[in-house]
């Protein structure tokens, strides 16, 4: 793993030091790793509906689709 030094003003490190204690991370760099990992996933959910958008509407859906939907997701489960 690659080492990286992060300088923060004294009131963020302040909140850092107070989210790892309050949260149960076990260091600052459990949290900030985290944080990172939580800017990634908005990032790539972002682009997949940033995608969608540019995207040619699909067929209509109706009644009977979600009614399809919950009948896959039901036999799934059992």
């Amino acid at each position: 793993m690659s080492t990286m030094n992060i300088s923060l003003p004294e009131a963020l490190k302040g909140f850092v030091d107070d989210q790892v204690s309050q949260r149960g991370y076990g260091t600052s760099s459990e949290y900030v790793r985290e944080l990172i990992r939580k800017d990634q996933d908005r990032q790539h959910l972002r682009e997949l509906l940033l995608a969608g958008a540019a995207s040619e509407p699909g067929e209509a859906v109706d009644d009977g689709y979600f009614e399809a939907l919950r009948d896959r997701v039901r036999r799934r489960d059992s």
